[in-house]
């Protein structure tokens, strides 16, 4: 595991980073496993490559979310509530894809990238896929980069 704050790789099941105190029983999913867009990760280097791993979610609007959505395009301008929508779709097939990586012994995962099908008139699929690996510094020292 890493510390979302000081990025020191920390035991796994640990409550609190020993080198920062930073309390790890309230991280997100996705904290304390690097993600990335490209096809490597600076500094390191993939020691295992164990697959593909995704994270799916299905949104609909409610009618009243519809119905003022519907009210606010015709002044134009940005929907915030789709885009409130949009942004938790996202983050939850996110942390789904950190889940399922985790759960296949993974701490990184490169090639991050998100796809969106909309379904029917009122439901938008979002996916997160990547590729999940086992990754250590270049280097061979043990500690982690800083994630920001």
């Amino acid at each position: 595991m890493i510390c979302p704050s000081c990025g020191r790789e920390v035991q796994d099941g640990s409550a609190f980073c020993p080198s920062c105190g930073t309390d790890l029983t309230k991280m997100t999913s996705s904290q304390g496993l690097m993600l990335l867009t490209s096809n490597y990760a600076p500094g390191y280097r993939v020691d295992k490559v164990l697959g593909m791993v995704y994270g799916i979610t299905v949104r609909s609007r409610g009618i009243g979310g519809n119905l003022m959505a519907g009210l606010r395009s015709i002044g134009g301008g940005e929907i915030n509530e789709y885009t409130e929508m949009a942004h938790q779709a996202r983050q939850q097939a996110l942390d789904r894809l950190a889940d399922h990586a985790k759960s296949m012994g993974a701490n990184a995962v490169i090639s991050v990238m998100f796809d969106s099908t909309e379904i029917g008139n009122t439901m938008d699929e979002i996916i997160a896929f990547g590729t999940a690996v086992v990754i250590s510094r270049a280097d061979g020292t043990q500690e982690l980069v800083k994630l920001s």
